[in-house]
């Protein structure tokens, strides 16, 4: 299995508001930076959305480790709560419907064949690869170019 290294980080002005997701992912001597920006949509699913982003591009099964600075992310995948949320017919603990299910549920088909570490940095503290993260959402923010958050309607 390839070894790939996967650093992402999401951005939103006003929450919600128009949001960006930024990603990097180095395999080797190969490095890909990926970005995107929409109209309208909150800082979770843009965390979401470059975790998914980045690992939609593998086109093999692979040994991941995936940085991110999303507690919100990080902590579903290490205290379980996606098993607890399909368990329950996604709802919470409190027995309220899952916020970003389409998402949740892109980014386990995303993660199916591939071997996984998760593992939580803190944002804006000097990361090298979360700062360029962060630098490619907000260009992608500031380019205009946006597309729309289907998903959003169900926040």
């Amino acid at each position: 299995m390839r070894r790939v290294v996967i650093h992402t980080d999401g951005a939103c002005k006003g929450n919600p508001g128009p949001g960006a997701y930024g990603a990097v992912l180095v395999c080797g001597k190969h490095r890909k930076e990926i970005s995107a920006a929409y109209r309208l949509t909150t800082n979770n699913r843009m965390e979401l959305r470059a975790a998914i982003a980045a690992l939609d591009l593998l086109s093999e099964p692979c040994e991941v480790e995936l940085h991110s600075d999303s507690k919100y992310l990080i902590d579903a995948i290490h205290q379980n709560w996606i098993d607890g949320w399909k368990r329950r017919g996604w709802r919470t603990a409190a027995n309220q419907a899952v916020k970003n299910r389409d998402l949740w549920q892109h980014l386990m088909e995303a993660m199916a064949p591939h071997r996984i570490r998760w593992h939580w940095v803190k944002g804006h503290a000097g990361h090298r690869e979360n700062e360029r993260c962060d630098e490619l959402a907000n260009q992608a923010l500031a380019s205009g170019d946006r597309i729309d958050d289907a998903g959003q309607a169900g926040e």
